[in-house]
């Protein structure tokens, strides 16, 4: 049905009332302005639970083929909230064919919150936790790690004062976070920069071991 190389973007689905929109109405809404740039590419819809689901939630359990898509203002798509502070934004409208549940979820092994995945097709039914679906620099080190025994998280936000990074790798210590970057993005104070594993073992170590 689908292509190894097919654009899967996968969404946060924060409410019950927005999934059975997806489900029932066969439509799901994007902000123009936080949308990633594959948008309009996505072949394949994917929907991230949080913990508005309950037990189902930090995981992706559906997924929809995309059939369409088109501007609307938020006003057109939800007329019953004409008075909302974003009533007049623009939405990608992802007009959905029929849900699909997945036999074996992708599960995030932490809970952690995420925006938007940018992924593809092959991917992500090889993934076997969220940090599978993602693809950059990182990945030969992300398999390193992943080999050695770590689960690192990837493109992982912290935050330092009033400061926010978007971090290649992260890997959760018992005293702290060993933050990796790949390349020349902008770092937080003590953050690897394209480490060997043994220096990762070693900054792992120095935080008390990683906390699972």
């Amino acid at each position: 049905m689908f292509h190894p190389e097919d654009r899967v973007l996968v969404a946060v689905m924060k409410d019950l009332r927005d999934f059975e929109i997806a489900r029932d109405q066969g439509w799901y809404r994007i902000p123009v302005r936080h949308a990633p740039p594959s948008t309009a590419e996505a072949v394949v819809l994917a929907f991230y639970f949080t913990k508005a689901f309950g037990p189902e939630g930090w995981a992706i359990r559906w997924y929809a083929p995309v059939r369409g898509h088109e501007l609307v203002r938020r006003r057109d798509l939800l007329p019953d909230e004409p008075h909302h502070p974003r009533a007049d934004d623009l939405y990608y409208k992802m007009q959905l064919g029929p849900l699909v549940r997945m036999e074996r979820p992708i599960p995030s092994l932490r809970w952690r919150r995420i925006t938007f995945i940018e992924t593809t097709w092959d991917r992500f039914l090889a993934a076997e936790e969220i940090n599978d679906l993602y693809a950059s620099g990182a990945d030969g080190l992300f398999v390193t790690l992943k080999e050695a025994g770590f689960y690192p998280e990837r493109e992982y936000t912290l935050r330092d004062g009033t400061a926010i990074y978007q971090v290649d790798l992260a890997i959760p210590c018992r005293e702290g976070m060993v933050a990796i970057v790949v390349g020349d993005r902008p770092a937080p104070p003590g953050a690897l920069r394209c480490p060997d594993l043994e220096t990762v073992r070693r900054a792992v170590a120095e935080r008390g071991g990683e906390a699972r």
